[in-house]
């Protein structure tokens, strides 16, 4: 299997690791119960799993696995975190890299100019419009000039002989890109998506998640199609 990556972001990506399964798998895991099992898929299988997803029969879909290794900043990470730690009944497994063993040099995640957002003046979550270039460059600067500033202090720890675990309270967190492998069930990622395609959602994750959606459909067009009904 090719294993696909797509870019996200400014630095981040989705690749695909691995696989198992394939819309048929599903309806042969529905079609057990009655020992039976079909060998191509057809529209009688497509209808099957149609019938599956609008009648809430999710088990069939637990059948099928897909395993991502995502690069995220560290809020993006934490948010989809919560869909796993939530959703255990859906399988998932979730390896992160850690800065306790890993010292490589930082990378952050850096809104452009044009890419910071207001809060909402309805709710007490999520974006509103974007503002103004300029005061988007000036937002920029003073990051840039914070991730400067932490690395250096970083470093400094480091070259002391401190413990990289305790070195990295340094560093700005919540912007930092961190790797991670991710292996669900399918339906697991389709209840991933089906929060995190909303309109509002955080926006950064939302590129994740239509990323997934992509290389997700090229295996499974029907299931996924089905579940984000």
């Amino acid at each position: 299997m090719e294993k696909k990556m797509i870019e996200v972001l400014d630095k981040g990506y989705v690749r695909l690791v691995d696989k198992m399964g394939n819309d048929l798998t599903v309806a042969n895991a529905a079609r057990v119960s009655y020992d039976k099992e079909s060998n191509e898929m057809s529209s009688k299988d497509e209808r099957l799993i149609k019938f599956l997803a609008s009648e809430g029969h999710t088990s069939p879909f637990r059948h099928a696995m897909l395993q991502f290794e995502v690069y995220a900043p560290l809020m993006v990470a934490r948010q989809w975190w919560k869909y796993v730690v939530g959703s255990d009944h859906v399988m998932d497994g979730w390896n992160e890299s850690s800065r306790r063993y890993v010292t490589e040099e930082p990378t952050f995640y850096v809104p452009k100019d044009d890419e910071w957002r207001s809060a909402p003046s309805n709710s007490k979550q999520g974006s509103g419009e974007p503002i103004e270039s300029k005061e988007g460059a000036y937002l920029t600067k003073k990051l840039l000039k914070y991730i400067e500033e932490g690395e250096k202090l970083y470093s400094e720890a480091l070259e002391m002989g401190i413990a990289a675990e305790q070195s990295r309270l340094f560093l700005p967190s919540y912007g930092m890109y961190v790797r991670w492998y991710w292996t669900s069930s399918l339906q697991g990622v389709a209840h991933f998506l089906s929060q995190r395609l909303e309109h509002d959602a955080q926006k950064e994750i939302q590129e994740y998640a239509k990323v997934v959606k992509i290389l997700a459909e090229e295996h499974f067009p029907v299931a996924i199609g089905e579940l984000l009904k």
